[in-house]
């Protein structure tokens, strides 16, 4: 039976892999797959992985395993929810969990938060995207109380800890916090022992076994609570291995002939392991509810600069495929790459915030960002997607280090609201559906004026550039039509040349020398980001030059980002 009151706790697992499974096959499992899936719970407030670094150069056995994982759960009532249950069974948890957990000596525990906590100076949240990357180590103290006036001998060691122990580790060099649980009754409910748990974390230059900790560890009183209130005590001391984002991120492990291909059961998530270039296919969910599907390729170095490329309305991010090829072979590999499909290319859930407006798109960037743990980012964009790439780097400064942005405006055009609604009352009337679901779709007539209006002739006449448009068709063809009126809207209303003129950061223009008017209106916008700013106009190339001329583009975005 649930509490009925929030209860916040964690879940803490430890995990000692047999000896058949490949270590790179049991990190891709975790990384990718299992602990974003719990990032994804709203209730799920962190994931960390620790390993133990206490084993004296020993293998980890189930008796004391090597990997240890710890999760802050807001609410333990939600542990025992279909929310979260079903993650445990089929159909949501995948054959390959199945498999893989089957090769895994495997401790779940929960723990409720007994409300004690101190904080030092040095504390981090580490979870916080600014930290990524940072060590911290984790002692984890377990204690059980002798029986017999089990009230009195928990009273008596919580106020050790509150009177003197904790005041004392504050002294020893590199501690940041500690915090104390008790087994949650989910546990308690199953007739598990009544266990104490203290988490110790420290710095990774710590004076652990100094001094100071000599004198914490070594009182009168902490020999009295081991001597009269203390059953059994384990202690485990773990570094800091990876944080878990709701984003699969981790390529590197898919480098390994070990790793095979791997896919979700929804199909929402694939891994693509290869020697030269692993990618993976999987989705971020937005505060607001929208699911932006995404590509993620390139190098497995996980502090490996970041480029995020912005598609425009009416398309996916398979307009970026060929550049990203491109740009990968052109940098040999130095950057991690990451394509998604903006809001609108599918219906927006009721939960989306409407009208959609550039602050919103840039505020997505800044969500992809979060989910990866990428602390900066490049960005490159089109069209819409070239004015939310501009937009992004005017608000988040300090989150974007250059920009480019191609075939866009820095102000709305005043005749975009009449020129959109004329465009969406032609799908309208055409009334096309997706077969598959039924589901309203732009339809052919907007697709393909649409289409003639991006490229220039001569691509129609390249026998390998018409397959490329027909590809491009077929993407503003299947649009989902209430996802394209409920994304036009960022269309209609924006103004950027003030914020332009106070920017300070790094950034470049980029258009196709056939698209329209857009080549002079970009040459002012180059001249209004400040002196000096390029605009690249690429020849033989309309609205989306990324499609036309994806290694000229490519070389142009590698050669600026490289200063």
């Amino acid at each position: 039976m649930a509490s009925q009151k929030a209860v916040p706790g964690i879940l803490y697992v430890t995990m000692q892999p047999k000896d058949g499974l490949p270590e790179a096959q049991f990190h891709d499992w975790y990384n990718n797959e299992h602990g974003p899936g719990r990032l994804r719970l709203s209730f799920c407030q962190n994931g960390f992985r620790y390993r133990a670094n206490d084993l004296e150069n020993a293998k980890g056995s189930q008796e004391k395993p090597e990997w240890m994982a710890i999760y802050d759960i807001e609410d333990m009532n939600y542990l025992t929810k279909d929310v979260y249950t079903r993650l445990r069974k089929a159909p949501v948890q995948s054959q390959r969990e199945r498999d893989t957990m089957k090769e895994i000596h495997v401790d779940r525990r929960f723990y409720d938060f007994i409300g004690d906590e101190w904080k030092g100076t040095d504390y981090k949240t580490l979870e916080e995207v600014k930290h990524e990357g940072e060590g911290n180590v984790m002692i984890a103290v377990y204690l059980t109380l002798k029986s017999g006036s089990e009230k009195e001998k928990e009273e008596e060691l919580a106020k050790w800890y509150r009177e003197e122990h904790v005041s004392l580790l504050q002294k020893v060099p590199g501690w940041r916090r500690t915090r104390r649980f008790v087994t949650s009754w989910l546990d308690v409910a199953e007739g598990r022992e009544k266990v104490f748990l203290a988490l110790h974390e420290y710095a990774p230059k710590n004076g652990l076994g100094g001094e100071e900790f000599q004198k914490a560890t070594g009182t009168a009183w902490t020999k009295k609570i081991y001597d009269e209130v203390v059953e059994s005590k384990t202690r485990r001391v773990y570094d800091l291995y990876y944080t878990f984002g709701p984003a699969p991120r981790d390529l590197k492990t898919l480098t390994s002939s070990d790793v095979v291909k791997a896919e979700s059961t929804d199909g929402a998530t694939k891994t693509h392991p290869s020697a030269e270039g692993p990618a993976i296919e999987s989705f971020i969910t937005t505060p607001d509810g929208v699911v932006l599907p995404y590509h993620l390729s390139g190098s497995t170095d996980p502090d490996a600069p970041l480029l995020v490329l912005v598609n425009s309305i009416l398309v996916s991010q398979e307009i970026w495929a060929d550049f990203t090829t491109s740009f990968h072979d052109l940098t040999k590999n130095k950057y991690r790459v990451l394509r998604y499909n903006t809001r609108g290319r599918s219906t927006l859930p009721d939960t989306a915030k409407h009208p959609v407006t550039v602050d919103m798109l840039a505020a997505d960037v800044i969500t992809i960002l979060d989910a990866l743990r990428a602390k900066t980012a490049s960005v490159v964009g089109v069209s819409l997607g070239g004015a939310t790439a501009l937009n992004t780097a005017l608000k988040y400064p300090d989150r974007i280090t250059a920009f480019v942005s191609c075939d866009t405006n820095s102000l709305a055009p005043p005749g975009n609201p009449k020129a959109w609604g004329e465009r969406i009352s032609m799908a309208e009337k055409e009334g096309a559906t997706l077969s598959s679901t039924s589901a309203p779709i732009v339809g052919e007539e907007l697709a393909e004026i649409t289409v003639r209006r991006w490229f220039v002739k001569e691509s129609y006449d390249s026998a390998e550039l018409s397959k490329k448009i027909a590809a491009v068709k077929d993407m503003v063809k299947t649009n989902s039509l209430p996802g394209f009126k409920d994304s036009v809207t960022a269309l209609y209303e924006y103004d950027f040349r003030e914020q332009m003129k106070e920017f300070k950061g790094k950034g470049a223009f980029l258009v196709g020398a056939g698209d329209g008017v857009l080549p002079k209106t970009m040459k002012e916008m180059a001249e209004g980001l400040g002196k000096g700013v390029h605009l690249e106009v690429v020849d033989g190339a309309g609205h989306l030059p990324m499609v036309e001329r994806p290694r000229e583009v490519a070389g142009f975005v590698a050669k600026f980002l490289e200063g």
